[in-house]
């Protein structure tokens, strides 16, 4: 009995540091501190990085910022947070940039190039893991 109660804390403890471990490397979507939205529907949101909605609710212009798509934390997002592979939504950028009718989000290099960009870009939107949050750019909570 002892051994099964020693293998069952054992258990626990190693679900316990993979929840925290994936809880730290949790991505959010972010914006400049000026953008007066603080909820975006999961639709929403992925019509905004597809680049077919280009305002926010309240009409400001959105600057949307992603990484590349070879970038691990964008292919996490793209398909965690937006529910679509990373070559869909380079399909519907190349779709838009090739038409005329619009154009691709800002590419990034790495997700402290994504901080500064967004923390100093009036209407900006993107996504960075957790541990790169500071008080220069507000969460945005998704529905």
């Amino acid at each position: 009995m002892a051994r099964l109660t020693t293998l069952v804390l054992t258990i626990l403890m190693l679900l316990g540091s993979t929840m925290a471990s994936a809880q730290e490397m949790a991505l959010a979507v972010v914006a400049h501190p000026d953008v007066t939205t603080q909820h975006l529907t999961r639709d929403t949101t992925r019509a905004i990085f597809a680049m077919r909605q280009r305002t926010w609710p309240d009409g400001q212009a959105v600057r949307v910022f992603v990484l590349d798509n070879n970038h691990p934390v964008h292919a996490r997002f793209a398909k965690e947070q937006l529910a679509v592979y990373p070559h869909q939504l380079q399909l519907a950028w190349d779709r838009m940039v090739f038409s005329g009718t619009g154009q691709a989000p800002n590419r990034v290099q790495d997700q402290q190039e994504m901080l500064e960009r967004i923390a100093t870009t009036p209407g900006a939107l993107g996504y960075l893991e957790r541990e790169y949050l500071d008080d220069r750019v507000q969460v945005i909570s998704m529905e």
